[in-house]
């Protein structure tokens, strides 16, 4: 059984039909890549599987249970499903491990030095422990990067999902966080990534989805959707990858 089910997921807003009776599945211990253009849905999906964003109809399951029924907790749901901010929203106020250990405390009711000693784990596990007392404004994009997501791992989620992890890092930033989701899978972390880096889409997975117009129309290596012939907006959008090859 697949750890999530998504099955005829559709969102609109208003008029506008954002996500067309999406098909997915997302296997336990997967590095899933979600890749398109802007403003093909990619992160109302994303947002959709915890629910901060309502769907309109279908299906979410995890493990086997329905996520988007009414009764359905939705504060326990995202302790099961962490998220990864694309601008990290990390509290400026709290310094890093405050800002790691503040959901332990508030959602999990764990005390002050247990929350701590698990969130030290965490960026003891991400290269973080150094910078622990330090506020956000003293990171670099990547150890905000990294915190954010010592903070999503905390709870230890079934599946962490990132959104565009590295829009905002340089080059050599963005072959940490590559190297950092690499090793999070060696750790069986579940991921579902949205992004529009091709180099990172690669580093990380051997396949993409690839979403267009709020419908997946494939998925494969890149590789072969970079050779793709019959499909233009496949060929528009890893074209200039497969010109490489």
């Amino acid at each position: 059984m697949a750890l999530i089910e998504i099955r005829d997921l559709v969102k609109t807003f208003g008029e506008r039909q954002v996500l067309s009776g999406i098909d997915l599945n997302v296997n336990e211990g997967d590095v899933k890549v979600v890749m398109g253009p802007s403003g093909c849905g990619k992160t109302t999906l994303l947002r959709c599987l915890n629910r901060l964003v309502e769907p309109t109809s279908g299906s979410i399951r995890l493990r086997g249970q329905e996520v988007l029924g009414p009764d359905v907790d939705v504060r326990a749901l995202r302790q099961s499903i962490g998220f990864v901010f694309q601008q990290f929203a990390l509290y400026r106020h709290l310094s890093v491990i405050e800002n790691v250990t503040l959901a332990l405390r508030k959602l999990r009711g764990l005390r002050r030095a247990e929350a701590r000693e698990r969130g030290m784990h965490e960026l003891a596990r991400l290269e973080l422990v150094g910078h622990a007392d330090q506020y956000p404004s003293q990171l670099s994009g990547g150890q905000k990067q990294r915190a954010a997501i010592a903070r999503a791992l905390a709870m230890d989620p079934a599946v962490l999902l990132l959104d565009e992890p590295t829009s905002a890092l340089d080059p050599i930033l963005t072959r940490e966080v590559c190297a950092l989701i690499n090793r999070l899978y060696l750790d069986n972390v579940t991921m579902v990534c949205v992004t529009h880096d091709l180099y990172l889409a690669r580093y990380i997975s051997d396949r993409v989805v690839f979403l267009d117009a709020g419908v997946v129309r494939a998925e494969d290596t890149i590789e072969n959707l970079s050779r793709n012939r019959d499909d233009p907006k496949i060929r528009s959008f890893f074209g200039r990858e497969g010109s490489a090859l």
